[in-house]
């Protein structure tokens, strides 16, 4: 994307992966609405009318199943900020596969290297994120009072899904797990590290299959990606600077039963 000045000391930043759709692209709608800097990588490119927006600064097109390209993601990113710290981490990406007649992949059936790729992704990607920005996010801390990071889990990290295969759900299981750890941790050097667990939420992902779900929904109705960055956002703003080790469920309660 086009190389954009320097941002003033006021302006936020925030780094964000699987910006490309769905819930991760309305987050960086969000931010954006809000005057934050923001730097993305996914696998596809951005839609082309995103290019014009000033906030989305940077997008880096990257494999983040592959370590040496999540890796190099980290090194361009630091190198874009230079000295700058960055405000939010949010760890949007993940992969959920799929057989191709809409079989469950539970224990039994699904190939073990799927397992490996699927843990790749959704939980050690997220770790070696955490570690790669720890000394930005800890430079916005001491310079403007706080920083963030939040994990996007899932429902099914939770209950069992009758379509989120059992590799998703128990990576989302670790990675919920993962959060209260780095929560610990990174509270050293002054950054929040909370979760947002979205339950069935509009986007691409969704097919016919999920209207049945609707009947468990107490609200009676699927969420909206917007919905879920809204809850991303404020949990990266100061109203929530006591609030760590958190999940958030953005379900519309359908996590009750």
């Amino acid at each position: 994307m086009t190389e954009t000045p320097s941002p003033s000391p006021s302006r936020k930043t925030v780094v964000l992966t699987g910006a490309s759709r769905g819930i991760g692209h309305s987050t960086v709608q969000r931010f954006s609405d809000e005057g934050w800097r923001i730097i993305t990588c996914s696998r596809e490119g951005i839609p082309d009318h995103c290019r014009a927006d000033p906030n989305w600064t940077h997008h880096i097109p990257t494999d983040l199943s592959d370590k040496d390209d999540v890796a190099a993601f980290i090194a361009k990113a630091l190198e874009i900020l230079g000295n700058e710290p960055v405000h939010a981490l949010v760890n949007n990406a993940a992969v959920s596969p799929k057989t191709s007649f809409k079989e469950r992949l539970g224990c039994l059936n699904g190939d073990l290297d799927r397992w490996r790729e699927v843990f790749e992704l959704n939980f050690f990607t997220p770790l070696t994120l955490c570690r790669g920005f720890a000394s930005a996010l800890g430079r916005a801390s001491r310079r403007d009072g706080g920083a963030a990071i939040v994990n996007i889990t899932s429902i099914a990290g939770h209950a069992i899904h009758p379509f989120a295969g059992s590799a998703y759900s128990t990576s989302k299981a670790g990675l919920s797990a993962l959060t209260r750890e780095l929560a610990v941790e990174f509270a050293q050097l002054g950054v929040r590290v909370n979760a947002v667990a979205p339950g069935e939420i509009e986007t691409e992902m969704i097919g016919e299959e999920y209207e049945p779900l609707i009947a468990r929904i107490p609200l009676q109705r699927m969420g909206t990606a917007s919905e879920v960055a809204s809850c991303v956002f404020r949990l990266c703003e100061s109203d929530f600077s006591y609030v760590t080790g958190t999940e958030i469920f953005v379900t519309g309660g359908q996590h009750l039963y």
